[in-house]
């Protein structure tokens, strides 16, 4: 086959990759200069579409709608954007070497791919039960979301098993949203999970009482402190048990497991330098290897703001991280430079009528304010982080847009505030910052 020359390649066709390639247009990209090489088969898209409004009983959200950059208030980059700019968006096509002393990559059909300048956007896979040996992990209707594929895939399971009941193993973003969804599609909804309370890695546990009692109350099953140990199928190899660790047996019609991820960096192991599970990088996304850069979920960073390195799996970082590093290669071309990535962590998640935001560094002493009653029509609350005397993280629930950026700017200039303070002043603490 004939080897395709390009300056730029990004591999990954995902969020990352999609704002990448925006910022190589705006950078002045000329036409022919640019590919983006991914395995699957659509234009970059807004991943988190497929946890919420892609799995709607009404109103779904469907393609073109959600291309990427629309995530962000940007343009939407339909197929067409590309061949417009001249960018060559080589779809379906994936990636199983990566030779970089030769900037090389080859694709399973066996097709060669020549840079000058690498983007590793490659991001993460979901961790299935099948990689810890888990009986019965591979029967069918037990579902995995991280793909436009995956999510397609549950549609047809909602529409075929209308009514049914569902298991939605793991507490984390997947469970919390893939349960709120699951109750408006009318299915019954157990969510299990092994941790004290629902999203520990972020909630503190007065935080989660909220929503696991909101939650209760629309109708959903939790179960703590326990794990799927097995599944029991039908004759037709559809899931129809879950039996978990503590000797419950659950039914199920479906199955969907949210219990992680990792970053795909298997194809460059042993090239580059890594660090906590991700591709090391500076604070302009370069690696250790010239000419190559990595972002989103797969780059390991200097987070200026604390003193360390962090690896980030959200799609705010992957929208960033991408425009950083796409800045920073033309700076070096052109003997400029740009600023060091300075990232406020963010996070943020939606479900039924509920809308959280989180700034900052999750660490230190906490404060819950506001009216965290799950039976309150208003449901406003938040929590604050305080460590060495000064707030570090800041969290709330159902923030207008004016109050979601007070909370930010008190994450990021870390005001000095008590706990009673705190406690007393609530969310009017932020909106004086």
């Amino acid at each position: 086959m004939a080897e395709k020359s390009f300056k730029y390649v990004i591999v990954g066709g995902g969020v990352a990759g999609g704002y990448a390639a925006r910022e190589f247009v705006k950078q002045g990209v000329k036409p022919g200069e640019l590919a983006i090489i991914s395995k699957e088969a659509v234009a970059p898209y807004e991943r988190p579409a497929l946890s919420k409004a892609y799995l709607f009983p009404e109103g779904a959200a469907r393609l073109p709608g959600f291309h990427v950059c629309v995530g962000s208030g940007g343009e939407r980059l339909l197929p067409e954007w590309y061949a417009e700019k001249g960018i060559s968006l080589i779809l379906s096509t994936e990636i199983v070497k990566a030779d970089l002393a030769s900037k090389t990559l080859v694709s399973a059909a066996g097709e060669s791919f020549k840079y000058e300048t690498l983007v590793i956007a490659t991001g993460s896979t979901v961790l299935k039960l099948s990689d810890f040996g888990v009986q019965g992990a591979d029967s069918k209707n037990i579902f995995y979301l991280r793909e436009i594929d995956d999510a397609d895939k549950l549609v047809e399971a909602l529409k075929a098993k209308k009514n049914g009941k569902a298991v939605i193993v793991g507490g984390g973003y997947i469970g919390l949203e893939l349960s709120a969804v699951m109750r408006l599609n009318n299915i019954e909804v157990s969510m299990v999970y092994p941790e004290p309370w629902c999203m520990p890695r972020l909630f503190t546990e007065g935080i989660a009482a909220f929503y696991e009692d909101y939650y209760k109350n629309k109708g959903v099953n939790i179960i703590k402190g326990t794990v799927a140990v097995g599944f029991d199928t039908h004759p037709n190899g559809e899931v129809k048990e879950v039996k978990l660790k503590d000797g419950r047996v659950l039914e199920a019609d479906l199955v969907v497991v949210g219990v992680g991820a990792r970053p795909l960096t298997t194809l460059f192991k042993g090239q580059v330098e890594e660090e906590k599970g991700g591709i090391k990088t500076d604070a302009f996304f370069k690696t250790s290897v010239p000419d190559v850069y990595a972002v989103g979920d797969v780059a390991t960073f200097p987070m200026k703001m604390y003193g360390d390195i962090r690896r980030v799996e959200h799609v705010d970082h992957s929208r960033k991280s991408a425009e950083q590093a796409v800045k920073a290669i033309f700076a070096s071309e052109q003997g400029k430079s740009v600023d060091e990535y300075d990232y406020l962590p963010y996070f943020y998640s939606r479900a039924f009528d509920l809308s959280w935001q989180f700034y900052g560094d999750n660490v230190g002493e906490t404060v819950l304010f506001g009216d965290a009653d799950p039976n309150s029509a208003t449901h406003k609350f938040g929590t604050y982080w305080i460590k060495d005397g000064k707030i570090v993280g800041a969290f709330l629930e159902s923030g207008s847009p004016e109050e979601n950026k007070a909370i930010a700017k008190v994450a990021k200039v870390q005001p000095v505030a008590s706990l009673d303070q705190l406690a007393q002043e609530g969310l009017s603490f932020a909106s004086k910052i």
